[in-house]
């Protein structure tokens, strides 16, 4: 009995050893298996061309300025757990693989695939058509199809020598339009207060709150710039397809005609008024190219190469590695709201650009910056960080060009307007130059489920800005003080920024958002133009004998989590609201209205914005016939 007991504790402590080795072996073949995963999805070996082949083109979810810095394991984990992170296709990557392929004697054909695009501005459908139009001029050939088209991927398609649809297929043109949702009467059946402040006639972001209806003042500055982009994209469509403007818009406003004499076919009616060339099926398609191109080696298709592999074979033209020891202009690519603090996927945090722009400054071989901007603005505050990183940049003797994407209005025009050089495309809104705060209150709400907030405080001011406690009149004069001061420093920068007269800037602030083409004209824009031109005009006026450039970019780890999309570790509400309250509001599904969900996750210190919510001008999909 006695050698039990005295055996037992020394198998014990053996037991103990063999778990803890087993352990620790475990945890380090699984880091082992990690790093080797990690550096073959990082040093994969670049594709071979195919002779003769086809680059197939079939760009995935939004068109981003560039795509998020995600680090390979979290999208390795996104993948295997189900997709959470937006699916982003580069728009850079877009064009250098049709500029390139364009010059690539092993490509003959560019197939366009553009059924997987969910989103894009009309200026970067622009850009790449622009870029196929430079391919077609090699005497290449475009072929372009689809299941369906909306009329993001249709206005892409058209550019082709040939477009083709599905037999049971559609085209979803419908034109532009802004429709929004109004809760003015919900608001007051919930007893919740949105306390607005504003300055512009036109600072329409917070009317849902306000008004059942949109304001006539918005209703016409919509109208403008709304007509403005359709004339574009009407002019386009008839030139490349050879269909008179009229009859596009006939074939919108009258498509239940256009529909019965095709028997109610959509892909017929396609067909007959001439948007397509001919109705294939994907196999159809598939033996159409192999006739074109020839049989691929590897199956029954045809001799391909996609965009992906494509752009592995040769380097990005504006690679963050290239030109490490000569001098360049720096390129920074800012897209989504401006938020104070870090940011997130889709936002733009003043803390983060602004390491980039003193990364900038601080780099002897960057000798000019350009800012590429695809945003509504946000937080005045950050908005104004940023603009100050700008204006030390400048200082430091190097010129700042401005690269206006599909919008740049508001709190982004605020941090633009001082870029010696603005450039935007036709189709680009911009302006809005305006200010609102705003301040939700919960008091009436509670009190109505019999929850009231009592206290004492030694001044006027004391827990006034709780959202559980009705608005303090003096703050809320303090906040109308802090618009109206913030509208008019917003109106001296742009007159300084653009050398205009602040009665001049007056005329064309108030709020209001105008195509680029009208900008232009206005003063706010100096010329137009894409990134390409952005940077050939930052070289110029930084005096490089060549035109050489790359992205900034900030280092990341290779476990870098701060990189997950906000919503998946930022609480709802996290700055504004009490923890409690918050985490009530959290179970509301989204998507909220966009300036309240600025407010809720991102707040300005003043709670001040200068924001447009500008919804999307192309819809996500096909209008829903089946």
């Amino acid at each position: 009995m006695k050698k039990i007991l005295v055996f037992l504790p020394a198998l014990g402590i053996w037991a103990w050893k063999l778990l803890k080795a087993t352990a620790v072996l475990s945890i380090n073949l699984v880091l082992i298996l990690t790093v080797v995963l990690v550096l073959s999805l990082l040093w994969q070996p670049a594709p071979e061309v195919p002779r003769n082949a086809a680059l197939v083109l079939a760009p995935q979810g939004v068109i981003v300025e560039k795509k998020s810095p995600i680090d390979p394991v979290t999208r390795l984990m996104d993948e295997m757990t189900g997709p959470r992170l937006p699916a982003e296709t580069s728009l850079q990557s877009i064009l250098d693989a049709i500029d390139h392929a364009a010059m690539d004697e092993r490509i003959t054909t560019l197939v366009l695939e553009p059924g997987g695009l969910e989103g894009a501005g009309l200026n970067q459908l622009r850009d790449i058509g622009l870029a196929i139009d430079r391919f077609r001029k090699t005497g290449k050939l475009v072929i372009a199809f689809a299941d369906a088209y909306d009329q993001g991927q249709y206005y892409l398609a058209a550019h082709a020598d040939e477009v083709y649809l599905d037999p049971m297929g559609e085209i979803g043109l419908e034109g532009f339009g802004v429709f929004r949702l109004y809760f003015r009467q919900l608001l007051d059946k919930l007893s919740i207060t949105v306390h607005v402040f504003r300055v512009g006639t036109f600072k329409s972001a917070l009317e849902p709150f306000l008004r059942q209806d949109m304001s006539p003042a918005a209703r016409a500055a919509n109208r403008d710039w709304l007509d403005s982009l359709w004339s574009v994209f009407r002019a386009d469509i008839s030139r490349l397809r050879g269909i008179p403007e009229a009859l596009l818009d006939s074939m919108i406003n009258r498509l239940d005609r256009y529909l019965e004499q095709n028997g109610g076919d959509t892909a017929r009616m396609a067909l007959s008024t001439g948007l397509v060339d001919g109705l294939k099926t994907r196999a159809d398609m598939d033996r159409y190219l192999v006739s074109i191109v020839g049989p691929s080696d590897s199956d029954d298709r045809f001799s391909r190469i996609s965009m992906d592999d494509y752009l592995r074979t040769f380097p990005p033209t504006y690679d963050p590695d290239r030109y490490r020891d000569q001098d360049v202009v720096g390129i920074i690519a800012a897209e989504g709201d401006i938020v104070p603090g870090e940011g997130g996927i889709g936002l733009i945090g003043a803390d983060n650009l602004g390491d980039l722009i003193r990364q900038a400054r601080d780099d002897d071989h960057v000798r000019a910056l350009v800012l590429r901007i695809n945003s509504g603005g946000g937080s005045a505050f950050a908005s104004e960080q940023i603009r100050r990183a700008l204006a030390l940049v400048q200082e430091a003797g190097k010129p700042v060009v401005v690269s206006m994407g599909a919008v740049a209005a508001s709190g982004a025009y605020w941090l633009a307007a001082d870029a010696d050089t603005i450039l935007a495309s036709p189709v680009t809104l911009t302006g809005s130059i305006g200010i609102f705060g705003a301040l939700p209150t919960f008091d009436k709400s509670l009190a109505r489920i019999g929850v009231r907030e009592d206290g004492v405080g030694t001044t006027a001011l004391a827990g006034a800005g709780a959202p559980t406690r009705p608005l303090s009149p003096v703050l809320g004069r303090v906040l109308q003080l802090s618009v109206e001061n913030g509208y008019q420093r917003f109106i001296d920068i742009v007159a300084r920024g653009r050398d205009m007269q602040k009665q001049a800037v007056e005329k064309v602030a108030q709020g209001r958002v105008w195509d680029g083409r009208t900008a232009r004209d206005l003063g706010l824009v100096d010329e137009m133009g894409s990134l390409r031109e952005a940077v050939a005009r930052a070289a110029r006026l930084a005096g490089l004998d060549q035109v050489r450039a790359r992205y900034l970019e900030r280092p990341s780890g290779l476990f870098s989590l701060v990189n997950l999309p906000q919503d998946v570790h930022a609480p709802l509400g996290g700055r504004l609201l009490p923890g409690s309250l918050a985490r009530i509001l959290a179970l509301i599904p989204p998507p909220l209205p966009a300036p309240l969900s600025l407010l809720l996750h991102h707040a300005d210190p003043g709670h001040v914005y200068a924001y447009t919510p500008l919804p999307r001008v192309l819809p996500p999909g096909p209008w829903p016939i089946r």
